[in-house]
């Protein structure tokens, strides 16, 4: 089996939640949640990210409608994403993200935690369930 190593992103207007799998690319874990400020900060906060782990791939969860279409939502998660696969010379792969974050708020409902007052951990876990369906889709080996 050949090792992989993918970031996964759940890219939201105020906060980047990240996530990373293990050598084997079974097991997806949220990593951090990134406070958006400028672009420039974000390439550098996803790059040392990046290469401390020796991600070799981007996976980011696009924001559908619930029909399967691409809002305005949608468009500026790929802007973004495509800056960011630019600047970090890593390519970039797409998800449907829809009702990640609801799975992640109901996560950590059963697990005892305030939804309202964890908005980062929620972004985290989106971001973990975003990479871990890269990872059970079959990504390439």
């Amino acid at each position: 089996m050949t090792s992989i190593s993918a970031l996964g992103l759940d890219i939201g207007r105020k906060r980047v939640g990240v996530a990373g799998c293990d050598g084997t690319g079974l097991i997806a874990t949220g990593l951090t949640t990134l406070h958006r400020r400028s672009f420039a900060e974000l390439v550098a906060d996803i790059q040392h990210i990046a290469l401390a782990r020796q991600a070799q791939i981007l996976i980011v969860g696009l924001p559908l409608t619930m029909d399967g279409e691409e809002g305005s939502q949608a468009r500026q998660v790929r802007k973004v994403a495509e800056g960011l696969s630019q600047s970090l010379s890593l390519p970039v792969v797409y998800v449907d993200e829809r009702l990640s974050s609801v799975e992640a708020e109901q996560l950590m409902r059963t697990a005892g935690h305030s939804v309202s007052r964890e908005k980062a951990l929620i972004d985290r876990k989106a971001a973990a369930i975003i990479l871990q369906r890269w990872l059970d889709e079959g990504r390439p080996s």
